[in-house]
């Protein structure tokens, strides 16, 4: 019986993959994965399977969208069992809602295996959690890519004023306008910001700072795509409870120790 699982394969780190998730790469004869899957996953795929990447840089598809949904229905209709592999969770900024419709349109059987999403399990692996009972009681998952437009103003007040905790997804590019916006309708130019870079990869990096700072602190630092923004008071629980970059740390510490 044909199937096409959309899975979430969390948002680096492998171990991260969910048992369901792992268990739809072992069992299928077509896998097509993005940019940002940890390939290590690749190698749960049975012998003689079909790995297609379908990977997407900021402003460089190297498979259109359309092209990734006909696949998914072809490979579906030849009777094969067809895993789509995206990073973090599927349906949060992941086009996994267009690809199910393209199934349903198609009469292609489908299941959703929801992943971890990296708007918590960056800041997370940074020491950063997005709700605490002392400086956070909301948050919102936020897209970065927007532009300014007629309801920008509602937007960004509602964001500035009515939310605790923004995780800002693919918003490098338009830090100076996320940082400029919510402080123009109502957020402090103190409060707390963090970029985290690489989330929950053994290259993780994490730079702090304010709405006021953050900007020029990332440009300093030469922080890039992938990178979460994360903004609230949360961020000041870094320094008392970052666990995985100073992890690292200490291995690389303790190699050069042993190679001494």
């Amino acid at each position: 019986m044909s199937k096409v699982y959309i899975v979430g394969a969390g948002p680096g780190d492998a171990e991260l993959i969910t048992v369901k998730g792992a268990r739809c790469i072992q069992e299928a004869d077509v896998i097509l994965y993005d940019r940002l899957v940890n390939k290590d996953l690749l190698d749960y795929a049975k012998p003689g399977a079909d790995l297609i990447y379908c990977g997407k840089l900021p402003d460089l598809h190297t498979m259109q969208q359309e092209t990734i949904n006909h696949f998914l229905v072809k490979y579906a209709k030849k009777g094969k069992i067809v895993t789509r592999l995206k990073g973090g969770d599927p349906f949060v900024f992941g086009r996994g809602g267009e690809e199910a419709e393209a199934l349903v349109k198609n009469h292609v059987e489908f299941e959703v295996v929801p992943g971890i999403t990296s708007g918590i399990a960056a800041p997370a692996y940074a020491g950063i959690p997005v709700t605490h009972r002392d400086f956070g009681a909301s948050f919102a998952i936020v897209t970065g890519h927007r532009r300014e437009g007629e309801d920008e103003k509602e937007r960004w007040e509602s964001l500035a004023k009515g939310i605790d905790t923004l995780a800002i997804y693919m918003g490098v590019k338009n830090l100076p306008y996320i940082c400029e916006s919510l402080i123009k309708y109502g957020k402090s130019k103190e409060t707390p910001a963090a970029l985290i870079q690489w989330g929950t990869f053994g290259e993780q990096r994490t730079v702090t700072g304010t709405l006021e700072t953050i900007e020029k602190a990332a440009k300093n630092e030469g922080i890039q795509n992938p990178s979460m923004i994360i903004i609230g008071e949360v961020v000041k629980l870094r320094d008392k409870i970052s666990w995985f970059e100073r992890t690292l740390i200490e291995k690389e510490s303790s190699i050069i120790s042993e190679a001494l």
